[in-house]
């Protein structure tokens, strides 16, 4: 797997469910993400510049950036509300302009909704290839937030260790999506955030942090 391979998008987009949770799959892999996971993120890395949120959803992560003091640059390919609807991250040939960050929790591909490449087979690696793509360009940064055990696989570590590594922010806590009061189940999956920087001097190790 190469970066500079387009290619390699389209490579992972054949229908696969992930895992079966206890709540109904949301259209379009929406889940706001609640502001203490993001503020874990931001108390262990520093941006520069303003971020760009390309799947701000009803902007529950750009306003936790905003509020740290970085202008965000927020975008979605579905409108719900916050930022530029109609976005497709995946067309993208570069930052907007002036952003040197991204910041994003990104599409699964677990099912349930329809947008193009988001519920497909490798719809995470295709979104990670090809953010580490445009960062690389930009010169710039990129956290993502995933799953712990994503990071295992095969295809998942080549690729994350293909671009400029920095920091690996893994959160103790369980991330719950839904608030259903005393109904309310413990979240399934633990999360980390993977943080690349280019900047960060090849070859060295990236820094596992704990936080949250």
């Amino acid at each position: 797997m190469t970066l500079d391979d387009p290619g390699n998008v389209a490579e992972f987009r054949e229908p696969r469910p992930i895992h079966i949770s206890g709540y109904e799959r949301q259209q379009n892999d929406f889940y706001p993400t609640p502001a203490w996971v993001t503020e874990a993120l931001l108390d262990c890395v520093t941006l520069r510049g303003p971020a760009w949120e390309p799947c701000c959803g009803d902007g529950a992560m750009a306003r936790v950036i905003q509020d740290r003091g970085h202008r965000v640059v927020a975008s979605d390919l579905v409108d719900r509300g916050y930022g530029e609807h109609g976005v497709d991250f995946l067309a993208a040939r570069t930052f907007p302009e002036g952003c040197q960050s991204m910041v994003t929790n990104p599409p699964y591909g677990d099912g349930g909704g329809s947008v193009k490449g988001v519920h497909a087979r490798g719809a995470l690696l295709g979104f990670t290839h090809h953010a580490i793509k445009l960062t690389e360009q930009a010169d710039g940064q990129l956290a993502l937030l995933v799953r712990f055990q994503w990071l295992a696989g095969r295809k998942a570590a080549s690729l994350i260790s293909s671009g400029p590594l920095s920091k690996i922010v893994v959160l103790r806590r369980r991330i719950r999506w839904f608030d259903m009061g005393p109904m309310t189940n413990h979240g399934q999956h633990h999360h980390a955030w993977l943080f690349w920087d280019c900047h960060h001097e090849r070859g060295k190790p990236p820094e596992m942090l704990f936080a949250g």
